[in-house]
This record gives structure tokens, C-alpha cells and sequence, in this order.
């Protein structure tokens, strides 16, 4: 396989485009890709035609607009090329109108109330940012999606509306640091993407698995992580046949998939991508997840992709890699040597502390789920409070600025920033620390609370958002200062002093730190039922609104559909427990122990008086335990019931994770138990052990 000539077959890239279209269009696309140009009605016939004409030669037969509602997933519509003729046969057909704008039906996608049901219409727009590619025999055209009347039912929208307002902000400051060459700031992205891969045969044998994409019984096997063997061990022949794979169809996508190595947990694996721009990141993490599904069907796997799909197992999450890169190539996390590059530096590195302070609710919100719940806090990813590492050294150059002293470290130099130079950073000055929630990498934080399952467009946008604020408040500020050096001075050692409680460099597992967190007045949301309804407070709306990210409206849309999703996704698992328990569990031990009983009766008829404690013990505790589970089955469902009375999606949200949760977590541990004692031919489906070590 030669890469470089495989690489990117599959999208109608700027290369493409070159080869496939006259050079006056090719020149008008390509600045609407690179500069943010409106894009020119009048090529669309042009771009289209040649997008299909090159689908075709592809052996494409339809065509979809690709687009991101706000269910997480991607949702498609296919339509064929065949246009009719009047000899009564068909011409392959693409038009201008096609390519920009198509309909779909709006209402049976989640809109959080600011549709109603019989308001059906929808429309998808062309996103030419965003490059065409071809899968499964069909050209995917990357699009927005947004109602009748306007209102923005998707993620792609505001990630590009988040992406507009940090580059309008960075610009402002770097104009200030007399750099007028630069036209773009892009932020960029590396999605790192944690996943299981387990025996098709085990997956389908479990409900629990199937219905809510994690194990909602089972006890813990004999031998899980503990050894720590698994962890960058040499990959298994059938996961590394799918890995080869995975890399070739994700390559033809254009997807930069660089490193893949086994995780912690048995069974766990990690893929990691280049960086790029954010909206593009966004897409490729989208099909990554799909492609990782279909290709382990393949091999007889499946791609297990939930958060936490095996209790007292390291869960899986996806670690967003991000920075702010210019379209002359400047990293802006990056630190510099010159007195310029030091300021400018450390201005954009106090902006992102400031705004991860000013708003913790919205970076814990925006990684909140159901399934995430289970794992932020569980010594396997960061905690729900949201905090800043920095590193040693910076934190020791921060120190000295906000105390006006010498930096004592490899340079000694005096901290006056931006009349004497700040010393030079260079990368990796510190250890790493994968407890942080938001990690400070030597040129990039790493926004480590996401769960891979997540679209990382929706964190994205907050990211983005939140920063451009603060850029704004610094640039609204310094462009008033007379003198600019002694200005940059004053307002980063102000910040320093105004938000440093944010900036925590030690174990954000321990319940010291949670201690010192709350000492420090730092947010603890600890689940979604807490964390959600902050997005529709009033600073939060008023943020959206004046980057133009999110209306008002829509942010309570948001706010709408993620509570209702979380108490969807609990309704299901409750139900599934139920059915479980009752068809699957209670009768399978149920049986058990009439064999058990008969066993006995024959044992004490051949050998009177013979010492059956033992099974009378298991018997006891076998009968005990199933008697309870079969009620907290009873009561699961009573509770149910009771969740639908409750209308409003925040009290509702908070029923759930106050009186069903612990409900649920209570029959659990009665079913667990009861499988450490039951005889494993009785078993109703396969356990941890054969699971985790089936592939």
C-alpha cells in the first residue's frame, strides 16, 4: 500500500478542485475556503458539475448533504444523480441548486422546543469549507442545517460562528503587536479517541450492551487492569488487522490517523490524529467514530465507543487538543524568544486562563452526559471540577511576574513584560499531568474531560467563544492605552492575581484537592441533572449573544435537548435493568437454585447427617439476594412512571439523578452478587472475564 497516493482519494480536495476546475471558479472557491469569502452564487453550477462528474468516476451513484443535528451523530439523505430524459432513460445530474441547498424534514430531529411538531420543514446549506468526500458510493457534501424559520438546529453553525468571532478577537490583539500580515486565526484541533473493541458474538449476547451501549450488570472479573500489561502492549493480530484497515479507509478520507496503541483497560485502544482546523476536526472525529463501527464489523468486533461500558474498568474519553494557529503558520500558544513574541504570548495565555475561570460551568457543562457521569472523577479522567495546569515553570514565570521579581529559573531575567524579554520557554519544561481537565502541553491545552462518544464540536464552540471574549476585553483595553508596553504589563500581572486560583498544577484526584478547590470558591458540579441548567444563566446568554454564537433561544434549545437526552438515556438504562433482571437474571438464578435445593435433598437422603452449610449459605444468600433485585426492579419502575408526570427538564433531570440512580445502582449490586454465586453455566450472558479477553 503506497500511502501518499492513497491518501485523500476519496475527498474533493483543493487539489481536486484545481485539476477539475476552470481557474477563475477554482480561485473564487478557494478563497471562500481559505478566507472566509462569501461564497459566489454564480460558480455553484460549475463546482457542482464537476464535484459530480468526479463522484461518478468514483463509481458514486448518489449524493447526500452531510450534516451534524444536534443528536450527536451525523444524519444523511440520499438522492441519486439520475435525471430523467425524454427517450425515457437517465443522465447522471448535479445542479448549482442541489450543491448549496437541500430539505430534509426538521421536525423529527431534536430541537429543544423552538419547533413544533407539525413545523416540518428544514433545509441543509453547503458548507464549503468543509471538503466533499465520497462513502459508501455516495458524495457526502459537509452542510449546516437550520429550520424554516431560521432557527439553527445543528453544531456546525455555531462551531463556525465561534470559529468567526475568535478570529475577528485575535486579530484586534495581534494588530496590536504591529502584525498586519496576518488576514486569519484558525483555532485547531487534535481529537484524541479512546474505544473498545470486543467480540461481535459478546455484544450481541448482551441487552444491556445493545439497548444502552454499556454493561448494566456485571461483576468485576478476577484480573482487569491491575497489572497494567495491557497499557502500550504489543497489539493483538485480529485488533491490529482492524487497525491496518481503519488507517486505510481513514486515509482515503483525507484523515490524518497518526498513532494507535493499546489503552489502560484490557480491550481499550486509542487513535490519534494530526492537528487541524477545528471545523474539519470536527467532521473527521464524526467519521472516525462511524468508520471505527463499520470496519470492526468487519473483523467479527464491535466498537464499543461509551463512556464507561464496564463498571470498576477504566472508561473512555477523548482528549481535545487545541490551540490558535495563524494562516502564516504561527502557533499563538507557542512560546517565543523576543520581547514581541514573550508579551503577545503570555496575552493569549492569560486569555484562556481567564476565560476557563470566568466560565468553569460552561467547559463542565459542555462534557456532561449520562454516560460521562460515570466516568469524570473516577481516577481514570479529570474531576468535574474544572481547573488549569500550567507546568512548573510557567507557573514559577507567573509567580514573578504578578510578585514584579527576578525569574529565577534557566534565564534570570527581570520580569517587566514587554520592555525586557520574558526567558524563553521552550517546549516540555515540565511533566505532563493527565489529571488536569484542562492542560497547558508546552504549545496547546488539552481539554481532557471529554467522552468519546461526544461530537467535539460542542466543546469547541465554548472553547472558542469564551477566549475570544476575554481577547475582546484585552484588545477593548489596550487599544485605548497610550503607552502599550506599560499597558500589556499591568493588564497580565492584573489577571494573574484576578484569576490564578484557576491554576492548579498537583493530583486532581485527591480529596485534597477537592477540599482546597472549594476553599478557592471553584465550581463542583458533580452531574448532569447540577451542571445543565447553568447554561441558560444570564452572563452565559449574554456571552453568545454578543459573539453572535447562540441566541438566546437556542442556547435554551440546547440546554432543552441535552436534558431531555439525559433523562432519555436513564429511562432506557432503567428499562433495560427490568426486563433484564426479570426474563434474564431472576429465572436463570431461579433455576440455579432448584437444582441446588434438589442437590441437597439428594445429598442429606444418601448421607444423613452430612454438613450442607455451605450450600444452605449460598441457597440463602442467592434467594435473599434475587428476592431484592426482583424489588428494586418493581421499584425502578414506579419511579419511572413518576419521572413522566415531572414537565419541566431540570426537575425531571434532577429525579433522576437523585431517587432513580441509586435505585438502579442498588439492583446492581444485588445482580452482581448474585453472579459471583451462581454457577456459571447458569449465567444468563457473558460475563466481564469473557469479554474483555475474547479478542
Amino acid at each position: 500500500m503506497k500511502v501518499p497516493e492513497i491518501f485523500g482519494e476519496n475527498v474533493f480536495n483543493l487539489q481536486v478542485m484545481q485539476d477539475k476546475l476552470p481557474k477563475e471558479v477554482f480561485k473564487s472557491l478557494k478563497e471562500t475556503i481559505e478566507k472566509g469569502t462569501m461564497l459566489d452564487a454564480s460558480i455553484a453550477g460549475v463546482v457542482a458539475n464537476a464535484m459530480k462528474d468526479w463522484a461518478v468516476e468514483k463509481g458514486a451513484t448518489h449524493y447526500t448533504h452531510w450534516f451534524q443535528p444536534m443528536t450527536g451523530i451525523t444524519a444523511e439523505k440520499h438522492d441519486s444523480f439520475i435525471s430523467p430524459t425524454k427517450d425515457g432513460k437517465v443522465i447522471m445530474d448535479f445542479s448549482g441548486k442541489e450543491l448549496v441547498v437541500g430539505e430534509s424534514d426538521a421536525s423529527s430531529f431534536p430541537s429543544g422546543g423552538v419547533r413544533a411538531t407539525f413545523e416540518a420543514r428544514g433545509y441543509t446549506a453547503w458548507d464549503p469549507t468543509s471538503y466533499a468526500f465520497i462513502k459508501d458510493d455516495t458524495l457526502c457534501i459537509p452542510s449546516t442545517f437550520f429550520s424554516y424559520s431560521g432557527e439553527v438546529l445543528d453544531k456546525k453553525t455555531p462551531l463556525l460562528r465561534s470559529m468567526r468571532a475568535l478570529n475577528d478577537q485575535a486579530i484586534r490583539i495581534l494588530r496590536l503587536f504591529g502584525n498586519t500580515s496576518v488576514k486569519r486565526v484558525y483555532p485547531t484541533v487534535g481529537a484524541e479517541q479512546e474505544y473498545f473493541l470486543i467480540d461481535r458474538k459478546m455484544y450481541d449476547a448482551r441487552k444491556d450492551l445493545v439497548l444502552s451501549g454499556r454493561t448494566l450488570f456485571g461483576a468485576k472479573p478476577p484480573k482487569g487492569q491491575e497489572l497494567e500489561d495491557h497499557y502500550f502492549g504489543p497489539i493483538k493480530l485480529r485488533v491490529s488487522a482492524f487497525m491496518k484497515d481503519l488507517d486505510e479507509e481513514l486515509w482515503k478520507l483525507g484523515i490524518f490517523a497518526k498513532t494507535e496503541h493499546n489503552e489502560v483497560a484490557p480491550s481499550q485502544h486509542e487513535l490519534a490524529p494530526i492537528f487541524t482546523v477545528t471545523n474539519l476536526a470536527s467532521d473527521q472525529n464524526q467519521l472516525v467514530m462511524e468508520t471505527m463501527k463499520k470496519v470492526a464489523s468487519r473483523h467479527g468486533l464491535y466498537c464499543l465507543l461509551h463512556e464507561k461500558p464496564f463498571k470498576g474498568v477504566n472508561g473512555s474519553g477523548k482528549h481535545n487538543n487545541w490551540s490558535m494557529s495563524t494562516d502564516k503558520g504561527v502557533n499563538l500558544l507557542d512560546p517565543g524568544s523576543t520581547p514581541a513574541e514573550n508579551g503577545q504570548f503570555m496575552l493569549f495565555l492569560m486569555a484562556v486562563v481567564k476565560a476557563v475561570d470566568e466560565y468553569q460551568d460552561l467547559l463542565r457543562l459542555t462534557v456532561t452526559s449520562a454516560g460521562n457521569d460515570h466516568r469524570l472523577g473516577a481516577n481514570e479522567a479529570p474531576p468535574a471540577i474544572v481547573s488549569i495546569y500550567l507546568g512548573e515553570e510557567l507557573t514559577e514565570v507567573i509567580d514573578a511576574l504578578e510578585r514584579d521579581v527576578k525569574y529565577k529559573g534557566k534565564t534570570k531575567q527581570i520580569m517587566k513584560l514587554g520592555v525586557d524579554t520574558l526567558p524563553e520557554l521552550p517546549k516540555d519544561t515540565t511533566d505532563r499531568n493527565r489529571t488536569s481537565p484542562f492542560a497547558f502541553t508546552g504549545n496547546k491545552f488539552e481539554f481532557r474531560m471529554l467522552g468519546s462518544t461526544f461530537s467535539i464540536a460542542g466543546p469547541n464552540i465554548i472553547v472558542n467563544t469564551i477566549v475570544a471574549d476575554e481577547l475582546r476585553q484585552f484588545a477593548d483595553e489596550l487599544e485605548k492605552a497610550s503607552d502599550f508596553n506599560a499597558a500589556l504589563h499591568d493588564l497580565v500581572v492584573r489577571t494573574i492575581k484576578e484569576h490564578k486560583r484557576i491554576i492548579f498544577n498537583g493530583n486532581n484526584y485527591s480529596e485534597e484537592w477537592t477540599k482546597e478547590a472549594e476553599r478557592r470558591c471553584l465550581l463542583n458540579l458533580k452531574n448532569s441533572a447540577e451542571a445543565l441548567p447553568r447554561f441558560a444563566d444570564r452572563k452565559n446568554v449574554e456571552l453568545f449573544e454578543r459573539h453572535k454564537v447562540f441566541t438566546e433561544r437556542e442556547v435554551r434549545s440546547r440546554m432543552e435537548i441535552m436534558l431531555d437526552n439525559y433523562c432519555k438515556v436513564l429511562s432506557i438504562e432503567g428499562q433495560t435493568m427490568i426486563e433484564m433482571g426479570r426474563q434474564e437474571i431472576y429465572p436463570a438464578v431461579n433455576a440455579y437454585l432448584s437444582d441446588l435445593c434438589a442437590a441437597v435433598r439428594n445429598k442429606t437422603s444418601l448421607f444423613p447427617g452430612i454438613d450442607v452449610s455451605s450450600d444452605e449459605k449460598v441457597i440463602r444468600r442467592l434467594s435473599a439476594d434475587n428476592e431484592a433485585m426482583f424489588a428494586k426492579a418493581e421499584e425502578i419502575e414506579k419511579l419511572l412512571l413518576d419521572a413522566k408526570t415531572r414537565t419541566d427538564a431540570a426537575e425531571q433531570a434532577k429525579f433522576f439523578a437523585e431517587k432513580v440512580i441509586p435505585v438502579m445502582e442498588s439492583m446492581r449490586a444485588y445482580a452482581d452478587d448474585m453472579e459471583a454465586y451462581t454457577a456459571k453455566k447458569y449465567w444468563p450472558f457473558p460475563t466481564y472475564a469473557d469479554i474483555l479477553f475474547s479478542v
